[in-house]
C-alpha cells in the first residue's frame, strides 16, 4: 500500500513538549514538532505534528501532517493527512484530504476528506469542463 504511516525524522525535530511540561497557548512552528505533555490552546503551522502516547492535547488544530498516538479534543485540519495510530484517542472533528485509521484507534469525531488541491484545481478548469 502506497500509504503507509509517515516515519518521524527525529534529527529534523524542530521542538518538544516533555511528558513532564504542559502549556497553554498559541503555538506556530516550522519542521517537525512532538507534544509528549499536555497542550491546550491552538496550534498552527505547514508542518509535521506529531502526538505521542503521553501526549494530551485540546486544541484548534491546522497543520500539513497530523499523526496521534495520545490522545487529542477539539478541530484537526491538515492539508496533507491525518494518521491515528493503534494508541490514539480523538474527539471532535477531523478535516483533510487523507485520513488514515489504524486497528485500535479509538475515534469519536465527525470526519471531511476532500481533494489535495480543490481549489487550485477549480480554479484551472474552464467554466463547465
Amino acid at each position: 500500500m502506497k500509504d503507509k504511516p509517515h516515519e518521524m525524522d527525529e534529527a529534523k525535530l524542530a521542538g518538544l513538549i516533555d511528558m513532564e511540561s504542559t502549556f497553554n497557548g498559541d503555538l506556530t512552528f516550522k519542521g517537525s514538532f512532538r507534544i509528549e505533555g499536555q497542550f491546550k490552546g491552538t496550534i498552527t503551522s505547514d508542518s509535521l505534528l506529531v502526538i505521542g502516547e503521553k501526549g494530551r492535547v485540546e486544541a484548534d488544530i491546522k497543520v500539513g501532517q497530523l499523526v496521534i498516538n495520545g490522545e487529542i479534543k477539539g478541530t484537526l485540519q491538515a492539508s496533507d493527512r491525518v494518521e491515528i495510530h493503534n494508541r490514539g484517542r480523538v474527539f471532535g472533528t477531523i478535516v483533510t484530504p487523507r485520513l488514515i485509521v489504524e486497528e485500535g484507534a479509538f475515534l469519536d469525531a465527525s470526519c471531511r476528506t476532500q481533494p489535495v488541491s480543490a481549489a487550485g484545481r477549480e480554479a484551472k478548469e474552464p467554466a463547465g469542463a
